[in-house]
């Protein structure tokens, strides 16, 4: 074996050249390249430069890395390890299963039928092994089974988009999980438009709490010439949170008024 930093002996001498002449040969043989085998066995590219050559004798290692990555023996590629090698070879391998030994023996058409019956079996168990999982899994008992639920009115709808008219407001009973309402709102309204996704999205219900002034920088809803819309309230501007949607500038001759802040967005799993 190799001496470590120490003085290379004789032997070690003709390893290292034995060992480079069958790393070479297989390398040529597989048509692989070094920086191939260095990213594939994470030995570095250097090493393996040194072991090419014939100017480093490789640790254990390394040997059984290689010789795991081209699928041979170590003693293929180094000798010193042939005892060992020839050891492994004397343990008795698993004897060949009934079904791959019948196999064997029949003719191609015939060993067509039995592969052909043997996919169909394999097919039938994975239906009804999926059956299996299925009926469990329609057994399950999801959290949300335990979550108390109650209807809240939703009494109107705000935009997201191009405004909703004060006509379009909804008389509606919908259920919502109780834990997910807040403690002080005033009423509930239906989102339709993407302009303040990600944060408000088409569908979702707000809880908003009335009042007729929010601070700048607060999400409210905000009536503009008649029109409810839900957006973020800046100096001289209500801001679309979507970059694909224009913002709302506001001059003296805009007919505007604050109906209340959003507390809470409500979104159906």
């Amino acid at each position: 074996m190799a001496r470590g930093r120490g003085k290379l002996t004789p032997q070690d001498k003709e390893d290292m050249k034995v060992f480079s002449a069958n790393l070479n040969a297989i390398l040529s043989d597989r048509n692989c390249k070094q920086v191939e085998l260095s990213r594939a066995t994470g030995i570095p590219a250097s090493t393996l430069t040194g072991y090419v050559k014939g100017t480093s004798l490789p640790i254990p290692g390394n040997v059984q890395k290689i010789a795991d990555y081209f699928g041979v023996l170590k003693s293929t590629l180094d000798p010193r390890f042939a005892s060992e090698d020839s050891y492994i070879e004397t343990i008795p391998q698993p004897a060949t299963s009934p079904i791959q030994s019948i196999y064997d023996q029949l003719e191609p058409p015939r060993q067509g039928k039995v592969l052909t019956y043997a996919e169909s079996q394999l097919k039938e168990q994975r239906n009804e092994e999926e059956t299996k999982i299925n009926e469990v899994s329609e057994n399950i008992i999801r959290l949300n089974d335990y979550r108390q639920t109650t209807y809240r009115r939703v009494s109107g709808v705000v935009s997201a988009g191009s405004g909703s008219m004060q006509e379009d407001d909804l008389d509606m009973e919908v259920s919502f999980y109780e834990d997910e309402i807040p403690e002080d709102y005033d009423a509930i309204a239906y989102v339709v438009g993407n302009s303040m996704e990600p944060k408000i999205k088409n569908g979702d219900y707000l809880f908003i709490k009335n009042t007729q002034q929010v601070d700048f920088n607060t999400i409210g809803i905000f009536q503009v010439d008649g029109a409810n819309y839900v957006k973020k309230l800046r100096q001289g501007y209500l801001e679309s949170l979507n970059p694909d949607y224009e913002d709302i500038h506001l001059d003296e001759n805009n007919d505007i008024r604050t109906i209340g802040k959003v507390v809470s967005v409500y979104r159906e799993k």
